[in-house]
């Protein structure tokens, strides 16, 4: 019996450990065999420590009919012959040990890797000249338990698929084989499994029910399943999450009902704005808050188990010091400047690597951070972002497919923009709600207008006018946000040069102090803030912005490219040549809650003092200084744990980052309804 489908197509092979991925659990198959997804945890990683011996093995095996002349040959995977190196270590009571042995089996198009296979002369035949077909029987080592049956132990369903699959590999092959056995290390146990008829018969259906998911969609995840907790996927997968947003889209919007378009003059801005019906309830029915697009009240339920670690231990490595080389040296990467050793970092600590400016980096250095997947940043020394370096550890196109496939639909990019601008206004209207000495009602609930009015966009031109109407209302009252007593001597913002001037209309301070490490020429001006200005920066608020989006373009960008996203493919933000549209698309939601946070913080707490801008033409930049404090505060930011909005568990920013591109996955790929912006509460 064949378990191929009936095509004229070359079938890919199977690998029996796949297969046991897919009795474990289907999505987990999909992820590792189809998607090409893989990431270790600890146990993973400790099933390779201990796998070292077994792995060492030269693969060699007897022949299944050992001819008369040569009785001592043996035959590889590969079909060449091969003797045992060492009898002495190999053979023990007549029995070889065949460790690290590779065969394959056309009939059921799967391949294998047995950890050891124990080998046992055959019976002679009856005229006693040639010896019979060799016994074999596969152990596949495991670092857990068995399952605790009413007879005792017994094997777990997916160890049961893989060592049968050993077993009729071999037999496909010509060796008598009727018993495999798992030894488990965690009991130190020897568990036999019988080769039956019925064991072939539900094998050959799981390989079946294989393929066939191979073919899509991707399987649901489990539910409330106890093996999700010790899974390396599981961030991937987010099983409780996906099933919590496929049920019911978002959570209840906890603002109060939208105003009236007749309170505010924004007909002329915005157009009319209708209210968006709920599910369950037809439109302008009384009650119950607005709620997004397609949101539904969610039923009292389970809420998902934090499966995930709140923040990644890994830290950044920040070079900002014009003229340095960065290389490697073993499991180190060095600093140095002019061949003395400034800084050394273990490449195991690093999660990634951001270059500001000139500096030079060693070939040997970037292979390595390739391999492990740590991506490279490359920015100019004013922060401009120019682009990253990252390995090939990704390697599945079914996401870029969905992404390409809605990208070409312009009412479904619309539909998610919709989403996008309506999370980022929302968090700029809770910015101003938190932080302003004295909210103004009326700016508050312009923007909770233009948010609900974002949801109504007809066109991605009417969005992007919705969205500049908003940020008008946010920055104009900015300043609102910075909190800086009278006659501080930190308000003054160092302007480099004799003859410079500051281009805004802020005022210059009556009669600055100046620090030791002033410069003769310096000018002062205020922390005033009036517009955002950009490209270049022209005072030193914005110059914290500008600095603060560039660097968060960087973190979305790394997080569309661990989801498998095209970061220059977006939704919102259109194609152009260079500028990473998606990951645009994806910081619109966090740059107010962290681009514009570390910006008010830094300024707030007095963290940045006036030596730590410098003016430079039209330009006002962060000197060296100035950087490494900037630095600083945006790692904390990205580090700081907060309540997700949506799961309800403790999440850092940086860790949200990628939890936003994969929901935004998910529902390209139909595993959920529709995106969800990320709202601070």
């Amino acid at each position: 019996m064949s378990v191929f489908p009936t095509s004229d197509e070359p079938v890919e092979p199977l690998a029996a450990r796949m297969l046991n991925e897919f009795v474990y659990c289907p999505r987990l198959f999909y992820y590792e065999h189809v998607e090409g997804v893989f990431v270790h945890n600890a146990d993973t990683r400790r099933g390779a420590a201990l796998h070292k011996r077994v792995d060492a093995g030269k693969g060699a095996l007897p022949a299944a009919q050992p001819a008369a002349e040569n009785k001592s040959a043996a035959t590889a995977a590969s079909g060449e012959s091969a003797e045992v190196e060492n009898p002495k270590s190999e053979i023990e009571n007549d029995v070889i040990h065949s460790r690290s042995v590779s065969l394959a089996s056309d009939r059921l198009g799967v391949t294998a890797k047995m950890d050891l296979v124990e080998v046992r002369g055959g019976a002679t035949s009856p005229g006693g000249d040639l010896p019979g077909p060799l016994t074999v029987c596969p152990v596949d080592y495991k670092i857990g338990s068995p399952r605790e049956g009413d007879a005792g132990p017994e094997i777990w369903d997916a160890d049961r698929m893989q060592l049968g699959l050993q077993c009729l590999i071999l037999r496909d092959n010509g060796y008598t084989c009727t018993e495999g056995v798992i030894y488990y290390r965690g009991t130190q146990q020897r568990v036999p499994l019988a080769a039956t008829a019925e064991l072939e018969t539900w094998i050959l259906a799981q390989i079946a029910a294989a393929r066939r998911a191979m073919l899509g969609p991707i399987p649901p995840p489990l539910t409330d399943s106890p093996k999700c907790a010790r899974c390396s996927l599981v961030t991937v997968c987010l099983p409780d999450e996906t099933r919590l947003l496929h049920e019911a889209p978002s959570h209840p919007d906890d603002e109060d009902a939208p105003p009236t378009q007749d309170m505010f003059g924004f007909a002329l801005e915005f157009g009319a704005v209708r209210e968006l019906p709920i599910r369950g309830r037809p439109a302008g029915a009384a009650g119950g808050d607005i709620v997004s697009s397609g949101a539904a009240a969610l039923p009292a339920r389970k809420p998902p188990r934090r499966l995930i670690a709140a923040r990644d231990d890994k830290k950044p490595l920040y070079i900002a010091t014009a003229g340095v080389s960065v290389g490697r040296k073993a499991e180190l990467v060095q600093v140095r400047e002019k061949g003395e050793v400034l800084a050394e970092v273990r490449i195991s600590d690093l999660s990634h690597v951001a270059i500001f400016g000139a500096a030079s980096v060693s070939t040997a250095l970037l292979q390595t951070l390739c391999e492990k997947d740590i991506a490279v940043s490359y920015f100019s020394s004013g922060g401009f972002f120019y682009g990253l370096t990252r390995g090939q550890s990704l390697k599945n196109v079914f996401t870029r497919i969905a992404q390409f496939g809605v990208a070409a639909d312009p009412m479904e990019t619309l539909r998610i923009a919709r989403l996008m601008v309506n999370g980022k206004i929302r968090n700029q209207r809770k910015m101003i709600m938190r932080n302003h000495s004295a909210a103004p009602m009326l700016a508050t609930e312009r923007l909770k207008y233009a948010a609900q009015a974002a949801l109504e966009a007809k066109t991605i031109e009417e969005l992007l006018g919705i969205e500049g109407s908003a940020a008008l209302v946010y920055f104009e009252n900015f300043s609102g946000m910075i909190k800086l007593g009278e006659n501080n001597v930190d308000e003054a913002i160092v302007g480099e040069g004799a003859g410079a001037r500051e281009k805004t209309d802020a005022p210059v301070a009556a009669t600055p102090v100046r620090s030791k490490r002033d410069a003769p020429g310096q000018q002062f001006f205020s922390f005033d803030f009036t517009r955002r200005n950009r490209r270049p920066p022209r005072d030193a608020v914005n110059a914290l912005l500008s600095l603060g989006y560039s660097m968060l373009a960087r973190d979305c960008t790394v997080a569309a490219h661990a989801v498998g996203f095209d970061p220059y493919v977006g939704f919102y933000h259109q194609p152009r040549f260079g500028r990473p549209a998606l990951a645009l698309d994806l910081m619109e939601e966090f740059r107010p809650l962290i681009a514009d946070s570390v910006a008010l913080t830094l300024i707030n707490t007095r963290v940045i003092s006036p030596t730590d801008f410098v003016r430079a033409g039209d330009a006002v930049n962060l000197s060296a200084e100035g950087r490494k404090r900037f630095f600083s505060a945006y790692e904390q930011r990205l580090n700081a744990t907060i309540v997700h909005p949506v799961f309800d568990y403790q999440v850092s920013y940086r860790r949200a980052l990628e939890l936003q591109a994969r929901l935004l996955a998910k529902a390209l790929t139909g595993e959920i309804e529709q995106y969800v912006p990320f709202t601070t509460r």
